[in-house]
């Protein structure tokens, strides 16, 4: 699997710069200890399929944001990369339906 970096898609529809559907999710990351934040958002950024991963407060430490061809990407993401890396406490994944943005309000 291969997702050319910055994908851009709005609710699944086909998008000119990747040629197909892309599925957006969100994995929310408690990781075991705050140290380990800086180095898993930078592990996590890295894995292919993650748009980007941010560190954030409350419940959880970081969110990645995937972007992927299939729901078997994202359960390949998740489960085989992402979970798998030391300092990692849990995860939690939302696939979202629909992208809503300023972009997307200009054209109505």
């Amino acid at each position: 699997m291969h997702i050319p970096s910055r994908v851009s898609s709005v609710g699944g529809k086909r998008n000119g710069h990747y040629g197909g559907a892309v599925i957006n999710a969100f994995v929310f990351v408690e990781t075991t200890t705050p140290a380990e934040v800086v180095p898993l958002g930078t592990a996590i950024a890295s894995i292919d399929g993650v748009y980007e991963c941010y560190s954030v407060t409350g419940e959880y430490d970081l969110i990645a944001v995937l972007r992927v061809p299939s729901h078997e990407d994202i359960a390949r993401v998740v489960t085989e990369r992402i979970a798998a890396l030391p300092g990692i406490k849990s995860t939690t994944t939302t696939i979202a339906f629909r992208a809503y943005s300023r972009e997307d309000l200009a054209g109505i």
